[in-house]
């Protein structure tokens, strides 16, 4: 039988909101009880050596949870899907950390980390870097700088534990210049976070588009948001180090007709109000952040891992294809194929890969075993714990 105890009686709006700060702290409490059985079931599993996703668990826990929604309390599938969705990522994300700690036990006991990342605070590098590490527990001691190859060189020379730097975007593509310091670098890949990418135009006035003679950002945003520039009339494009300095020198000419493209939220920090929203060419804008780290981390093999690698092959026909197939052969999933050109050498091209693997799974070394015959050059970059997680997939009617 569904509640109809609030809609037999009239209350007045004052009674409707003390009842629903009621129910949000009970909700709150509820996902707090939640949280910590997702603990409990992590704690489980290192006696079990079960891997964190059970995917037909959670296909019937879905199922059951949309059938009582909607015979129980007339709740809509998708909103149940899309809410579950949420709770199940944090479940598993909960699971993951937990595992790694135990995998990784010098890294847990680390309450605090230096973290080297483009721009001020309030680029999009700092806002990954904080959502990354808030996952961990973690505090930061923020490091920013002046470009990518600064994130590196601070990470090698010690004085950062962690670099975090974009790799690719849903709009843009891939960032050529991140993947090129990869090719020489002796960091490891240790970690990802996909972020969604708000870009908004910001001012230090509610001023209209027309009056806009100049606007700044990093070329990532200005490529991302090209549809909606070639709107624009007569604007002349500045290019910055990142969109928080591109904010920072709005601030500083303090004009009105000039803008800039970032956050909004990061727009506040300084003093500039949003104008308008929305702005990317694609409605799902999502930026790849990887985090890197001077050691490689252990993966628990009860959780889901990519492993990247790099390597270069011979000039003959077919030689990407035979390395692709050992891929197929041993059943690896490879969600990344970058080629970028091998600097000194002319014509010839180091590819990198991204795959669904742990490193130390049987697949995964006898297929590296085999690459190793068949290229020029491979190496590791990382095995890292994949933090995408995929919602889970079931039919519905």
């Amino acid at each position: 039988m569904r509640n109809t105890r609030m809609t037999n009686q009239k209350y007045s709006l004052e009674e409707i909101r003390i009842r629903l700060n009621e129910l949000d702290d009970q909700l709150l409490q509820l996902l707090s009880e939640r949280r910590q059985m997702s603990i409990e079931v992590a704690k489980s599993k290192v006696q079990t050596s079960k891997p964190v996703r059970d995917a037909e668990r959670e296909q019937q826990l879905l199922v059951k949870l949309i059938n009582n929604g909607n015979q129980k309390y007339d709740l809509d599938a998708q909103y149940i899907t899309k809410l579950f969705h949420t709770i199940i990522e944090d479940s598993v994300l909960l699971q993951q950390s937990y595992l790694q700690n135990l995998a990784n036990p010098e890294q847990s006991r680390k309450p605090l980390a230096r973290v080297a990342f483009l721009g001020s605070k309030g680029s999009y590098s700092h806002l990954a870097s904080r959502e990354y590490f808030s996952r961990k527990n973690t505090e930061l001691i923020e490091l920013n700088c002046g470009h990518f190859k600064e994130v590196t060189q601070t990470v090698e020379s010690g004085h950062a534990d962690y670099g975090v730097l974009p790799i690719e975007n849903t709009s843009s593509g891939s960032i050529n210049e991140v993947y090129d310091l990869l090719q020489h670098t002796t960091l490891y890949i240790v970690g990802e976070l996909t972020l969604p990418i708000e870009h908004c135009l910001v001012a230090t006035s509610d001023i209209r588009l027309e009056e806009i003679t100049t606007l700044y950002s990093h070329p990532q945003p200005h490529a991302q948001c090209s549809e909606f520039l070639g709107k624009l009339n007569g604007v002349t494009l500045e290019s910055c180090a990142s969109t928080a300095d591109a904010m920072r020198t709005v601030k500083d000419l303090n004009r009105s007709d000039v803008a800039a493209i970032g956050n909004a939220s990061s727009g506040k920090l300084y003093g500039l109000q949003p104008i308008q929203g929305n702005i990317a060419n694609q409605t799902e804008n999502h930026t790849r952040f990887i985090i890197v780290a001077r050691k490689p981390v252990e993966v628990s093999t009860q959780i889901p891992a990519k492993t990247t690698l790099i390597m270069s092959t011979s000039q003959q026909a077919g030689s990407l294809v035979e390395t692709l197939l050992v891929l197929q052969r041993y059943g690896i999933n490879m969600t990344k194929l970058e080629s970028r050109p091998i600097m000194g050498n002319p014509w010839e091209e180091m590819f990198y890969v991204d795959l669904e693997s742990h490193l130390d799974s049987q697949q995964m070394q006898q297929a590296l075993n085999e690459l190793t015959k068949i290229t020029k050059h491979l190496k590791v970059l990382g095995c890292y714990p994949s933090e995408n997680v995929k919602p889970t997939q079931i039919k519905l009617q």
